[in-house]
């Protein structure tokens, strides 16, 4: 029974599509949960099984601690995975992730790897620079220094949070102490020199996000020896609200094989 209960809060499956040839499995960004996800299911439509990873201290897993840090944050999200990944061991599965997702979507498939366990076929990093750069100014975007008048104003204007999260108080309390404690984590990410993935990798970023590098094609070529793509998308960190609202359209099958290198 705790194995099921485990599977529910942490593996989150709004819609199951047992019989869907693939899953898309994704992982949230900083100070957010499984939510922005969840509108993505008309986008996906019935071939794809959406399986959304819960981070502890939100939403079902709101009696946990958060993580202290990246490197057992990552743990526990490489374990989500592959049990997400072992309810279907014969269809193949994409793993996504926005912002610091991106990140620890990069370190997840590598953490698999290294277990020997099942890969995604395709690695989908969003609005994020390359990994094996650390975390510089550029990424550290919103800061842990930051009042909370400012955070506030980043989720209501960047982060997706509804107006009714924000304007209740006690809603409000928790959604900071999750920003400062996602931040925390984020902060804590130290990449490990040389480490690669044979992955394919699709990099999507918005044309007027200030995080991204100039460079990030370039950078991300360090990274990913199995194949890359790289997209810019209308908008800035979230791109353009019908843009995020249907962003699964831009990893679509024929334009994730259309220029992987």
């Amino acid at each position: 029974m705790t194995g099921h209960l485990l599977q529910d809060t942490t593996v989150v499956r709004p819609v199951p599509r047992p019989n869907a040839p693939r899953s898309l499995v994704c992982l949230g960004f900083c100070g957010g949960g499984t939510g922005s996800y969840r509108a993505w299911l008309p986008s996906l439509g019935e071939a794809t099984d959406l399986a959304l990873v819960c981070y502890p201290g939100r939403e079902g897993r709101f009696a946990e601690e958060f993580a202290p840090d990246w490197d057992t944050l990552a743990e526990d999200t490489a374990d989500a995975v592959a049990r997400a990944a072992a309810a279907a061991p014969d269809r193949p599965y994409r793993l996504f992730g926005h912002s610091m997702g991106g990140w620890m979507a990069f370190d997840v498939t590598v953490r698999l790897a290294e277990r020997g366990a099942p890969l995604p076929e395709r690695l989908i990093v969003s609005s994020c620079n390359a990994p094996d750069r650390g975390v510089t100014e550029r990424d550290r975007f919103p800061r842990l220094e930051d009042a909370e008048g400012r955070l506030l104003e980043w989720m209501r204007t960047i982060g997706l949070l509804p107006d009714y999260a924000l304007d209740d108080p006690d809603l409000r309390e928790m959604a900071i102490e999750l920003m400062r404690a996602d931040i925390t984590v984020r902060d804590s990410y130290r990449p490990r020199p040389g480490v690669t993935t044979s992955v394919p990798v699709h990099v999507l970023y918005g044309e007027d996000d200030e995080v991204i590098e100039p460079a990030v094609a370039e950078q991300w070529a360090r990274c990913a020896t199995g194949g890359l793509r790289v997209d810019a998308l209308p908008g800035g960190h979230f791109y353009t609200p019908p843009v995020w609202a249907a962003l699964p359209d831009h990893f679509a099958d024929a334009d994730l094989q259309e220029g992987l290198r």
